[in-house]
């Protein structure tokens, strides 16, 4: 099995380490830091990158309006009031989290940015009309580190399955090998220096509108019908 799980930051020993390659790692994946320390905040909600029912019928127009408009939303607002006023104002998103990652006292900060960042991320992991073959190239790599594209979809389902509560489900590039972990809140695999591909959210929001508690549907139509294989690609380089 490949799946791992990320409960937390990591040991002392590895601190410095974990911490400088989660920072040129987010910074790699996302926007470019903004300078002006002090600044008013300026992190924003991201449009969605398809219309609200184009996943129908895996994902509903309520359950995207809600998830997208009021939980993504909320923790854009949040992130917004903590860092106003502090040293954090003016850093880019991915500067926020690297900064805060396994800091106790900056806990709601990393949470929020945190979100903000796999929220981000998750949507554009899923398209309409997804799933199916992944482009050759990036078959080879899953081939490579799991044996069939069937064994890789089979421990991403076991991954957000078994994750206890809410947290999130990852294809995740660890150098030259791919692997699946599962993270437990907010919590993401570049503060392990993983690179991510694709994400599945479990929190109960993402699903629960269409499915209730069948997690299990959900998570089985969205890596049949919805996920973003050519994204992936596109995150692995």
């Amino acid at each position: 099995m490949h799946t791992a799980i990320l409960n937390g930051a990591a040991p002392a020993h590895n601190r410095r380490d974990f911490l400088r390659a989660a920072a040129a790692t987010l910074v790699a994946l996302g926007t470019p830091a903004r300078v002006a320390l002090g600044a008013a905040p300026e992190h924003s909600l991201p449009a969605l990158p398809y219309a609200l029912n184009a996943l129908d019928p895996v994902l509903s127009a309520d359950t995207l309006g809600y998830h997208h408009g009021k939980h993504h939303k909320a923790y854009v607002d949040n992130l917004n009031r903590l860092v106003t006023g502090t040293e954090l104002a003016g850093l880019s998103l991915e500067q926020v989290i690297a900064a805060t990652a396994g800091k106790a006292a900056q806990a709601a900060v990393f949470n929020n940015a945190a979100q903000v960042w796999n929220h981000n991320f998750y949507w554009q992991s899923l398209r309409p009309q997804g799933g199916g073959e992944p482009p050759a190239e990036l078959r080879r790599h899953i081939e490579a580190s799991f044996g069939s594209l069937a064994a890789c979809k089979k421990e991403l389902a076991a991954a957000a399955l078994s994750q206890f509560g809410s947290g999130w489900a990852w294809l995740a590039a660890d150098g030259d090998r791919l692997k699946v972990v599962k993270t437990g809140n907010a919590e993401l695999p570049v503060t392990l220096g993983l690179k991510p591909l694709l994400a599945i959210d479990v929190w109960e929001h993402a699903y629960y509108l269409d499915y209730q508690n069948r997690r299990a549907d959900y998570v089985n139509a969205v890596l049949d019908k919805l996920v973003n294989w050519e994204f992936a690609l596109q995150k692995l380089g």
